[in-house]
């Protein structure tokens, strides 16, 4: 398709990759997004060219290889594609199990209309739960790259706790979100430590409460929340501030989950690499973030022209992220058709467009009544 010709000049300007390497680059995250999956091998088939799909294969595996990858610059490309506010930031890890191989990811991300888009990560060289000098690398990462004024609050989960970890956030200025374990140490009214669980004893089912005044956890003074699922199982959040909205800001830190269900099962199959050394899987992920936030930006231009119908509970048929993801893959499966490469050259445009970026040589663009939309 003449048009991944504009794709090819976009990574140059924004990365300045060189260019043998983009004309790998561009076929890997088509193909990624065309067949839904992350297996080299598979995509290596969909490569352009006379060459035979093992050469393609080799030319992956050399660029896992060899190309030294600025995860950095990829943060920023993703950032750029988020409307310019203070993000509200989610700290989780995904794993799972290759052979005799834990794969770990720590993944720092920005909650974003009812997902999130992936922005840092670390691959832990261990099976398990982060530690505190893992989770302040992460964070140090952003503040390098943005700063602190760009975060608006950080949401994490009974994971992410600690003396130096809240420490190091409250002494950053970083406003969080945080659940606690049940038994985790806080000061009553009367000053005195108890497993905090104690403190909401008397909370009904799908009841919350918000202790009044700051509570002493861990030495720090913060403000805790408690709430009674309807199975009776306690959610409790520590935060510095407001803690009246706290709970419900709380809920979008299940955003990430909503992330690594589409990276793996519900979209791009990343469990089915076969990829163990750490600085190869951080570029597949980095990659794979490129090829998920496309088609998320071109699901929200999708929405916007053709709203997503909504089913008889009230929820939408299917996300952002899927109503793009099927598009692109409309487009790719049948690019040989007129009516398909202008469909995808304006998804290429929404993507331009996120970026304030366009082609030197723009090509003449259909009106958005002109594009079918119903192509799946």
């Amino acid at each position: 398709m003449h048009h991944l010709n504009d794709l090819e000049e976009l990574f140059h300007h924004f990365f300045h990759w060189n260019r043998a390497r983009i004309r790998c680059i561009v076929p890997l995250i088509i193909g990624m997004i065309q067949l839904g999956t992350v297996n080299l091998s598979k995509i290596a088939a969909t490569f352009p060219g006379t060459a035979q799909s093992a050469s393609h294969y080799k030319r992956l595996q050399r660029l896992f290889r060899q190309f030294p990858l600025d995860l950095d610059q990829i943060a920023r490309f993703i950032a750029h594609l988020i409307p310019p506010l203070p993000f509200k930031l989610t700290l989780d890890r995904t794993n799972w199990k290759l052979g005799s191989y834990n794969l770990n990811f720590l993944v720092l991300a920005i909650v974003y209309r009812g997902i999130a888009f992936p922005l840092l990560w670390i691959l832990l060289d261990k099976k398990g739960n982060s530690n505190t000098s893992e989770r302040i690398e992460i964070m140090e990462r952003f503040l390098t790259l943005f700063g602190p004024q760009l975060i608006a609050c950080l949401f994490a989960d009974r994971e992410f706790v600690g003396v130096k970890w809240f420490r190091y956030l409250i002494d950053h200025h970083i406003d969080f979100r945080i659940r606690i374990k049940c038994n985790s140490q806080v000061s009553n009214s009367r000053g005195a430590l108890v497993p905090v669980e104690n403190l909401f004893r008397g909370l009904p089912r799908r009841g919350y409460q918000v202790l009044s005044g700051k509570r002493q956890l861990w030495g720090h003074a913060l403000h805790i929340i408690g709430l009674k699922m309807a199975d009776g199982e306690l959610v409790i959040l520590a935060t510095q501030d407001q803690p009246e909205t706290a709970l419900a800001d709380y809920k979008e830190r299940w955003q990430i989950e909503t992330l690594f269900g589409c990276l793996k099962t519900r979209g791009f199959d990343l469990e089915a690499t076969h990829i163990t050394d750490q600085k190869r899987l951080e570029k597949l992920l980095a990659f794979l973030a490129i090829a998920f936030c496309w088609s998320h930006v071109v699901g929200e231009w999708l929405h916007e022209i053709k709203p997503i119908t909504l089913k008889n509970h009230g929820r939408p048929a299917h996300s952002l992220f899927r109503y793009g993801f099927d598009y692109l893959r409309a487009c790719l499966f049948h690019h040989h058709e007129s009516a398909r490469q202008y469909a995808f050259h304006q998804t290429l445009e929404q993507l331009f467009k996120r970026l304030g970026w366009r082609p030197q040589k723009s090509r003449s663009s259909p009106t958005i009544d002109s594009i079918p939309l119903a192509i799946y």
